[in-house]
């Protein structure tokens, strides 16, 4: 008997994206981008939802990241991406209304694609992506979770035709 396919859950997502600082592409650009990572991530994460959930994405630059960072996480310096859930979240469970935000530094993303030597909309969709998971419970604490973590990552970026980003 053939196995069964799993059925997709589309899930509405509303999108709330400000560029504040720094050398990104055009917010429209973003907005296309940032509308198919989402998509994607969470359909491989398999979430769901009962109603539209909401999503807020704050590009700006190192400086601001540096005080994110350092206020919430304690750490004094820039971070490439930063996520910070609106409700504690469980994987698995259902999507709340509120995800919560995602925050990009333009400088760090940048220098890190050029170093990599990955196109910069490539290493953008992979920090929304990266984010996004946190947004809905995965974690990298332990390397059991840094596997199942990345192998999500990898394969949401499969299907944008992005390559592995830790190959």
């Amino acid at each position: 008997m053939p196995a069964k396919a799993r059925k997709e859950q589309t899930i509405a997502v509303e999108i709330d994206l400000t560029v504040e600082a720094g050398d990104w592409p055009s917010q429209e650009a973003l907005g296309t981008l940032a509308a198919h990572v989402v998509e994607a991530a969470l359909a491989e994460a398999g979430a769901h939802a009962k109603h539209p959930v909401e999503l807020s994405l704050l590009f700006t630059d190192d400086a601001h990241i540096r005080t994110l960072n350092a206020e919430w996480r304690g750490k004094d310096k820039p971070t490439n991406v930063l996520s910070f859930p609106a409700f504690p979240t469980t994987v698995g469970d259902p999507l709340p209304p509120m995800l919560g935000d995602i925050v990009l530094a333009a400088e760090t993303v940048r220098g890190e694609a050029e170093l990599e030597g990955k196109p910069l909309d490539h290493h953008i969709t992979h920090l929304i992506a990266h984010g996004l998971l946190h947004l809905i419970g995965h974690d990298h604490e332990t390397d059991a979770e840094a596997d199942a973590m990345e192998g999500l990552e990898r394969r949401a970026l499969a299907r944008l035709a992005i390559p592995d980003p830790y190959a």
